[in-house]
């Protein structure tokens, strides 16, 4: 299968914004301040230079304006000028002939955080996410997702379900996301919300699937398909099931508990790499 040539970042939710002097420590130090956020800085370098065009798509928020406006202020501390605001809250804003052309002219997007399910009732088989899917595919866009946006990149996605009583049947509800990524179920705010037994039930119930959970101000860089790189400052868990020898979960009923053996647990730092068609990580230099 001939492998994407647009880029993904997912990210954990919480990702880092740059600070209000920003621009000013740039300017003194000549060069990138040591605080400067990675992930969103990361992002930027992958555009083609700062007038590249961003668009923010806040559709899963609640507060799409304020979620734009915090995002359009980090950019533009960034150096970074041309963003809009993809304001989609209907299926038929998503269809619209105005969108569709702002989608086929941008250089990189950014999904913000919020409620993964209305991302993908809003946006899923529209013409938004049939020509966004088109050029991921075909061209070198680049599309980050945070928290909501993140969830919601690959094709399995979780929507609701409490981390206390993860691990009973059907407490985990999945729904299907955008198919950026195959094979791959995301959690995020990971290690925050204790949402281990969330991938647990995830993984058990498709052992083909392979769990990533993303910490905060924590992403993965994914460059024709396949993980180039953690970054940012938190972990991430990667759940695999392949390796699973028992479970009871074809035989217990909805609410009961879940008995799973030998499931394997890996915990990736910023540096990380992973082959997700192999499930092998390959450690940076540390």
């Amino acid at each position: 299968m001939e492998k994407p040539k647009g880029i993904l970042i997912v990210i954990g939710g919480e990702v880092a914004l740059p600070p209000e002097n920003h621009r000013k420590i740039d300017e003194e130090n000549r060069g990138e301040p040591e605080n400067n956020p990675k992930i969103l800085s990361t992002f930027c370098k992958l555009l083609p230079g700062e007038q590249a065009r961003i668009e923010v798509i806040p559709t899963a928020s609640q507060i799409p304006q304020e979620s734009f406006n915090r995002y359009k202020d980090a950019f533009d501390k960034l150096g970074f000028k041309n963003v809009g605001n993809l304001d989609i809250r209907t299926r038929q804003d998503a269809s619209t002939p105005a969108i569709i052309e702002r989608v086929r002219n941008c250089n990189g997007f950014l999904f913000t955080g919020g409620d993964q399910l209305r991302l993908t009732t809003v946006l899923g088989g529209t013409d938004f996410l049939k020509v966004l899917s088109e050029r991921y595919k075909k061209t070198a866009v680049v599309i980050a997702g945070t928290s909501a946006g993140a969830m919601a990149m690959s094709d399995t996605m979780i929507y609701e379900g409490s981390s206390h009583e993860a691990m009973r049947k059907g407490e985990v509800k999945f729904s299907s996301g955008f198919g950026f990524l195959k094979n791959v179920i995301i959690d995020t705010h990971f290690v925050k919300r204790g949402r281990f037994g969330r991938l647990f039930q995830a993984v058990t119930s498709n052992p083909a699937v392979l769990g990533i959970g993303l910490g905060e101000d924590t992403s993965l860089l994914i460059k024709n398909g396949d993980v180039k790189e953690v970054i940012g400052s938190g972990l991430i868990i990667v759940v695999d099931g392949t390796t699973i020898r028992h479970t009871n979960m074809a035989a217990i009923n909805e609410g009961e508990m879940i008995s799973v053996e030998n499931i394997s647990l890996h915990v990736m730092i910023p540096g990380d790499k992973l082959h997700l068609s192999e499930r092998r990580i390959v450690h940076g230099e540390h």
